[in-house]
């Protein structure tokens, strides 16, 4: 992090991001393929019961659904609680290794280095929430696939910690471009308070590895004093950050709509990828 990217300094310091050239660690991981699992499954559940028995047609399979309340949307949602849970179960592990690792390569605590977790959030997810619509406050079930909670000051379900100032925003680049941290705004409304997760690929993983090779990229980035451990090749050319978009624009598009505000973009020194 460097001190020409602290665009809020209060906030940032509320989120404990106070010291120039401060390292922070990102990371990311899902349910570890279980989350897809669910959806492959309910999936054809949804298919064999949506039309003949609920009446409901729709254009594509893959938007295959049944009603909320329904015994198979009540199982997929609670299917699909278990797969965020071990998300959450999932980081929680990592957290607690990066935090020994720390430890035992500086002879401290992980309190005594400072290490504090900012927020823990999920992109995929579907939550019952309460939300104003045409004026009328309605409890809605607001599904965020390829997006992000960004919730305003003072709502329900920001922590205690954060509630005057709102939820901090996390927002993924590549890994030659860095990230960004944010916090979430009351124009958020517009989006039920929900932002993108990150800056979103501009190709498939199948064509970035036709495109980059893997070992020149990690030449590439080393040179440019970003180091990359991958545990393959061809697993990081799918990587590369010219397979993604440019995370700038996408914050600024964020900013524009009044969805949240910018408070810190991290530039890269070090990425392992699983």
């Amino acid at each position: 992090m460097r001190k020409e990217h602290v665009y809020d300094p209060e906030l940032a310091a509320a989120f404990g991001i106070t010291v120039p050239d401060q390292v922070v660690v990102m990371f990311h991981c899902g349910s570890r393929g279980f989350g897809h699992q669910v959806a492959t499954d309910y999936l054809q559940v949804f298919l064999r019961v949506m039309e003949s028995k609920y009446g409901i047609q729709v254009l594509d399979r893959e938007l295959a659904c049944a009603p909320f309340d329904s015994p198979e949307g009540q199982n997929y949602f609670s299917a699909m609680k278990c797969g965020i849970n071990m998300s959450f179960a999932n980081r929680q592990v990592i957290l607690h290794r990066i935090r020994e690792v720390f430890s035992q390569l500086f002879g401290s605590t992980a309190e005594e280095l400072g290490l504090h977790m900012v927020y823990d959030v999920a992109h995929n997810t579907a939550k019952l929430e309460r939300h104003l619509v045409d004026g009328e406050e309605r409890k809605l079930l607001v599904h965020r696939k390829g997006a992000t909670r960004a919730f305003a000051p003072g709502m329900v379900g920001v922590p205690e910690k954060y509630q005057q100032i709102g939820q901090p925003v996390i927002i993924g680049g590549s890994m030659e471009t860095g990230s960004n941290l944010l916090v979430g705004l009351p124009s958020g409304d517009q989006t039920f308070f929900s932002t993108a997760h990150g800056s979103g690929r501009t190709m498939s993983r199948t064509k970035a590895r036709h495109q980059w090779q893997g070992r020149a990229l990690q030449h590439d980035l080393e040179a440019r004093g970003i180091y990359v451990h991958s545990t393959s090749w061809a697993g990081l050319a799918e990587e590369a950050g010219g397979a993604y978009k440019d995370i700038d624009e996408v914050i600024h598009a964020a900013e524009v709509a009044g969805l949240c505000h910018r408070v810190v973009r991290f530039t890269p020194i070090g990425n392992i990828k699983g």
